[in-house]
């Protein structure tokens, strides 16, 4: 998935991947109002809101990014209703052929992270017969509990050629509480996090030098991220953190290589509610906001190309 996943961001000459993490201040009244109308104000109103939201961004981005990273705290906060949103959204991402990196940041024990694994990026056995249920092509993991917490991803991302993001170095403010912590051997928590990371991928690099097992590295950090890409090189990196968390183009050519592969920037907000800023209120109406998503897509990929 990994070789897919470069080859269709070579094919777009884009490195972007959008996230869809969709919230009721941002949907346009004109779809929650329809929502609202048929499902009352309800979680199922709002989901069904959610998904409409969802098909009009994917429908007017697909052919410019590579992929789509919906966040599941936007679905799942809305229960069986978001839940099921959560996944037509990534049924519909995937027949628009587009790649879908699940953003669900699991972190737990191995017979648990089993279960995870198999729900996400594996099959369900009932009664012998399997079962696809989110069917992500990627998962977000957090790796911090060591090896047996991610093993079981692993199994699959080798059985059914999926891929993981384990989290190294996070773009959020108190990131380095932990993070940046320096061990007896005077190296920082998030540099070890990486040599790991590495390792657990040796066996799963594809033809174009990558491994399946990626990194989550925040561009908000960009000289950590410099000293993440030099000291990881087959490791391809997931950076969010651009736009609207603060991090610039400049902020991230050091998560690249030469070549200017290496990594996949994430823009949620920046793109998805692109239409309240007022650098396109002038331009689109919120009828368009979908128009506005594109634009700011455009506008992003000829950003991160200036500085490649």
């Amino acid at each position: 998935m990994i070789d897919k996943l470069i080859e269709r961001i070579k094919e777009l000459n884009n490195p972007t991947v959008v996230g869809l993490d969709p919230r009721e201040e941002i949907i346009p009244e004109f779809i929650r109002k329809e929502s609202y109308r048929k499902y009352g104000r309800t979680l199922k109103g709002l989901a069904n809101a959610y998904f409409k939201f969802n098909k009009m961004i994917i429908d007017e981005i697909y052919d410019l990014v590579p992929a789509v990273k919906p966040q599941i705290s936007m679905y799942e906060e809305l229960g069986p209703d978001g839940i099921d949103c959560f996944i037509k959204t990534i049924k519909y991402a995937k027949e628009k052929n587009l790649i879908v990196i699940s953003d669900i940041k699991r972190g737990d024990i191995a017979s648990t992270a089993k279960s995870y694994s198999r729900g996400h990026i594996g099959r369900v056995s009932v009664g012998g017969n399997e079962h696809k249920v989110f069917d992500a092509d990627f998962v977000t993991i957090n790796g911090y509990m060591g090896y047996d917490a991610i093993s079981p991803y692993i199994e699959n991302c080798k059985e059914l050629d999926k891929g993981m993001f384990v989290l190294v170095k996070t773009s959020n403010p108190n990131s380095g509480d932990i993070q940046d912590l320096k061990t007896e051997e005077g190296r920082y928590v998030y540099e070890h996090m990486g040599e790991l990371v590495s390792k657990w991928g040796e066996e799963l690099i594809g033809k174009y030098g990558f491994s399946k097992i990626g990194a989550v590295v925040g561009a908000t950090y960009k000289e950590q991220g410099k000293i993440l890409r030099e000291q990881n090189p087959n490791t391809f990196f997931l950076v969010p953190g651009y736009g609207a968390q603060g991090a610039t183009a400049e902020d991230l050519k050091g998560c690249f290589n030469e070549d200017g592969l290496g990594a996949l920037i994430n823009s949620s907000r920046g793109i998805i509610a692109a239409y309240k800023k007022d650098e396109y209120k002038d331009r689109y109406s919120e009828e368009e906001f979908h128009k506005a998503a594109r634009e700011a897509v455009i506008r992003m990929r000829q950003d991160l190309l200036r500085v490649l």
